[in-house]
């Protein structure tokens, strides 16, 4: 505080605190530097700190404050209005529209105070001479604000009518209040075609999109246009995450992930904001917020998690539904207040809305993970009789149902017939499936129970099915891994079916079950054996996966099961083509295998041999068949694909797109993906695996911020271990380029940083040294010079051991411009300028052929032509160590060596060369060179004479850009002569 002396100092410590986040810091300090202040004597010096202090406490939770030192600066200016300068005056007629929406938002504040205030704007805008537009809105703030529709519509559109002046809000902010209304009234595709231009980015302000992405959320929703939901959700909460003033737009995103089966992200939002739940300062975003977490929890006691620890209030720990009850008690005691206030019941009705809606989409999965609390699946409807209790029967007839016809859900079926059998004495029959299936869920430990179903099926009179029991058992401690054990085991049953069928003994089922059994086994040995002895394998593994086709040969008709065998049979002898290595065979015998589980009416079934036939022909090079097996195997599996299965086949599909840059369809595929992969708990393994590649695609299509929200979820689960440093390093690289085309300068040089250090253990140091002249761009544009030039010096020390001139070259030029900056700089950045040309004309001299030998030149060219912007600039920045026409002088000289350069590469260069004699040309008017400037202009336009920047050698989008360079040319030729003419006549 000792270092405020005078006015100066002041701006200065408040521009510095305006930087800083929203929050109470920045409030004590605004309230520090209006005590600075009124120690200074000096009218301005209060009067700019009380506006200071109003702005930090408009942009934070403690709105609230803001009464206080408007009323003393409208005192102020009632007083001594020439006390104000001209922006302070402005200041305080601008701060009207904040005081009065404010007032809106605090309930203890009287409605008639409100009006009164209201009026007090109106006379005070007439008179200081501006238009009733702010007014206006004002006026539909509060009627929409208590329900008064006609007097709202009246406002609204007497706001549109006015004229635009210097009290207007921004264009972003007034069309988010102009879309915000015709959202309310249920007018959603006016609501977001009026927003259209602030979601395209087309007006900004400190505060939008930020608002407006947000407001869009449900609008979108309720339309169905759930792509764009999701994507706004990724890009604008990326916006409100940091700033505390925005409650109320941070509400509309746990809303959006209430509705949208999102709960787990809802809940982590929540974790993030602790303070939202009690801060006070603005009543009306704590009653928004308030009435979205009553909305997730109620949402979350539905899905039967209601007894789930949650985020809430600091104090104790809270469960879903009792902070339910709290938040909703808390909300409309809120909304309460505000009605009493109004004398309507407008937001209270508003409140309860909100806390009732419904889900809006069963799921919408967003790309970025979310580790929460799962839904608990509700159990299948048991089938129950009149008294309440399980009807055993009906529940044994649907389990056989399921069996007989391989319907999925058949093993869980058959575990809800044995709960309900508990304490029933049944016959060994229906003992005997119960054990059966219930050993089919437990795989290789289910051995023994296949045993025990064996007994049962031979006490129930059915040896067929017992040896089919058996044949079972002998295949689960094959995938157990005791493939010895498991083919003696299936030898018996296999000799005992044989005779038994022919003796009339047993049905085909049966025996067919017993044969596939022994196939499966031998298969298993099959896929084990190496060596001499292997081919002996493979065949007799196939001679009894023929066996099996032998048999249901003609006699599957209507009995699924027996189709079944033969679909499998048709994959067996795919598998044997593979390890064989005849891959062409085992694609046709796939594709077969998966025909067959189609037309037999089992399409799950098809899913895995789809999946596997994807992976073969991808590796043959037809990425064709590729993509119709995976598309395939999607559609077969259906609802019934189990999630892991599900992730990876979307992943496999999104790579294959991606690799056609089919870009759009791949991102939708990764994003199913790393649904898939979560609902899995698959998250930190393929989950992130698909997340990164979903980033990637993201960014392809130029959709910085929602690549930049997947890849930093992405990358805690990235292991080097698990992934690969490769992918880390490619997701850091990634991220670095979304956050610099976000602006985010100093996080994007974090990320490239990080990258370039793991990259520098590479055998092969291109990455390296990429990633070091990236980190360089980024910290330059974050304003940190030294480190700027040291990433850019180690970058240009990588490039020349890679022997890369150009990319030495850049990085040369690239530190020339940084020296520029620092005092008495302008000698360091002609040595470095220096180096970049002399490195030009050497890998010049030494290219190896014609292509690289032009490439270097044209190098040389750009760097004569930075070299002259350099030396202009120093002199337009007033160098005081060198005469300014001598640096014009310099300047010239080096733009002239640019056209020149630029001139010997031929048409190719000639938009290069143009600009570069445009450029000296407006130099030479500096110089007073009028003569040359106008036959540099007449030159340009000689250039272009009877261009029309088409090219049938171009596509239409290479077209447009040359168009657009000749037009551009030819305008600032013809400005430049314009210019050197006037002159020289004055």
């Amino acid at each position: 505080m000792s270092g405020i002396t005078d006015l100066d100092a002041l701006r200065e410590a408040m521009a510095e605190n305006a930087e800083r986040p929203e929050g109470p810091a920045r409030n004590a300090r605004a309230e520090e530097l209006l005590a600075a202040a009124e120690k200074l004597h000096v009218p301005l010096a209060v009067i700019e700190a009380l506006g200071h202090q109003l702005k930090v406490y408009n942009y934070s939770s403690e709105k609230g404050k803001m009464f206080v030192p408007f009323a003393r600066l409208l005192r102020m200016w009632d007083e001594r209005p020439e006390d104000f300068d001209e922006f302070e005056a402005h200041s305080l007629h601008w701060v009207f529209k904040w005081v009065s929406s404010g007032m809106l938002d605090q309930p203890h504040i009287p409605l008639a105070s409100i009006e009164k205030w209201l009026g007090e704007m109106e006379r005070r805008y007439r008179l200081a001479g501006y238009a009733e537009g702010a007014v206006r809105s004002a006026e539909h703030s509060v009627a929409a604000h208590v329900g008064d529709v006609p007097r709202a519509e009246r406002a609204y559109a007497a706001w549109l009518a006015a004229d635009r002046d210097a009290m207007s809000d921004c264009h972003a902010c007034e069309l988010h209040g102009q879309g915000w209304w015709q959202a309310e009234l249920g007018r959603d595709e006016e609501a977001l075609e009026l927003w259209r231009p602030v979601l395209e980015g087309r007006y900004t302000c400190a505060h939008e999109p930020h608002t407006t992405l947000a407001s869009s959320l449900v609008p979108l929703l309720r339309l169905g246009r759930m792509d764009e939901a999701r994507a706004n959700h990724l890009r604008g909460f990326r916006l409100v995450r940091t700033m505390e003033s925005m409650r109320g737009a941070y509400a509309e995103h746990v809303e959006f992930c209430a509705l949208t089966g999102n709960e787990a992200r809802g809940l982590e939002l929540l974790a993030e904001r602790p303070a939202y739940f009690t801060d006070d300062g603005q009543p009306q975003s704590r009653l928004d917020f308030l009435s979205v977490v009553a909305l997730l929890m109620d949402r979350l006691t539905a899905l039967g998690l209601g007894d789930r620890q949650v985020p809430g209030p600091a104090g104790r720990e809270w469960t879903a539904r009792e902070l339910a009850a709290r938040a909703r008690a808390d909300a409309l005691a809120l909304a309460a207040r505000f009605d009493e206030r109004n004398g309507t019941t407008r937001v209270g009705e508003r409140a309860r809305a909100r806390m009732a809606q419904k889900p809006l989409a069963e799921r919408l999965p967003l790309g970025v993970r979310s580790v929460g609390p799962a839904p608990v699946p509700a159990p299948p409807a048991a089938v129950a009789t009149a008294d309440g209790q399980p009807d055993l029967p009906s529940l044994l007839a649907e389990a056989r149902r399921l069996s007989d016809h391989l319907r999925p859900h058949a093993v869980e079926a058959w575990a809800a017939v044995a709960r309900a059998a508990e304490g029933v004495e049944l016959d060994p029959r229906d003992r005997a499936e119960i054990a059966d299936h219930e050993a089919m869920g437990l795989g290789p430990a289910g051995a023994a129970l296949f045993e025990r179903a064996a007994e049962l099926y031979t006490e129930a009179g059915d040896p067929g099915e017992a040896l089919a029991a058996r044949a079972r058992a002998a295949y689960v401690r094959a995938l157990g891994g005791d493939i010895a054990a498991a083919v003696a085991a299936v030898a018996g049953p296999y000799e005992e079916v044989l005779a038994l069928y022919a003796a009339g003994g047993t049905g085909t089922r049966q025996t067919a079950a017993v044969l596939m059994g022994r196939a499966r086994v031998l298969l298993r040995r099959a896929h084990a054996a190496e060596g001499p002895g292997a081919e002996a394998a493979y065949g007799t593994a196939e001679a009894a996966v023929r066996e099996v086709l032998a048999l249901v040969d003609g006699r599957t008709g209507e009995d699924v099961r027996l189709a079944a065998r033969a679909a499998e049979a048709q994959a067996m002898l795919a598998e044997l083509a593979g390890l064989r290595g005849d891959l062409a065979a085992a694609v046709e015998l796939f594709a077969r295998g998966a025909a067959a589980f189609v037309g037999a009416g089992l399409p799950w079934f098809a899913v895995e041999y789809e999946a596997r036939l994807a992976s073969l022909a991808h590796h043959l090079g037809d990425t064709a068949e590729a993509e119709r097996a995976l598309r395939a195997a999607l559609e077969h599996g259906g609802a019934h694909l189990e999630a892991p299965g599900r992730a990876q086949l979307h992943l496999q599909l999104a790579e294959l797109l991606g690799n056609r840059d089919e870009v759009a369809e791949a991102a939708q595929h990764a994003l199913e993906a790393a649904h898939w992969a979560d609902a899995a708990g698959e998250s930190a393994t393929l989950g992130a695996w698909a997340r990164q590649q979903l980033g990637g695609f993201l960014l392809r299509q130029g959709r910085w911020a929602e690549a930049a929200e997947v890849l930093e979820s992405a990358l805690p689960d990235l292991s080097a271990e698990t992934h690969g440093d490769g992918a880390i390093v490619q997701t850091q690289w990634w991220l670095g380029d979304c956050l610099s085309e976000l602006g985010e300068h100093r996080a994007a040089a974090e990320r490239r940083l990080q990258a370039a250090e793991i990259a520098r253990t590479w055998p092969e140091q291109y990455d390296h040294a990429t990633l070091a002249h990236l980190a360089g761009e980024s910290l330059g544009q974050a304003g940190l010079a030294a480190e700027a030039e040291r990433a850019y010096a180690r970058a240009g020390e990588l490039w020349r051991d890679l022997g890369n001139p150009q990319g030495l070259v850049r990085s040369l030029r690239a530190r020339a411009w940084l020296a520029l900056r620092t005092p008495d700089g302008l000698a360091a950045a002609r040595a470095l300028m220096a180096d970049a040309l002399r490195e030009c004309g050497r890998a010049r001299d030494a290219a190896a052929d014609e292509e690289s030998r032009q490439s270097f030149f044209a190098e040389l060219g750009h760097t004569h032509r930075q070299f002259g912007d350099l030396l202009a600039r120093a002199a337009s920045d007033g160098d005081a160590g060198t005469p300014l026409p001598a640096l014009f002088e310099e300047a010239l000289s080096q733009l002239r060596a640019s056209a020149e350069v630029f001139a010997a590469l031929g048409d190719g260069a000639l938009h290069s060369r143009t600009d570069a004699e445009l450029t000296a040309g407006r130099l030479e008017v500096e110089l007073g060179r009028l003569t040359e400037a106008r036959a540099r202009a007449r030159a340009v336009l000689a250039a272009y004479a009877g261009a029309d920047g088409t090219d049938g050698g171009k596509s239409p989008e290479d077209a447009d850009d040359t168009g657009e360079a000749v037009r551009t040319r030819r305008a600032e030729a013809e400005h430049l002569l314009r210019v050197a003419t006037e002159q020289n006549q004055d």
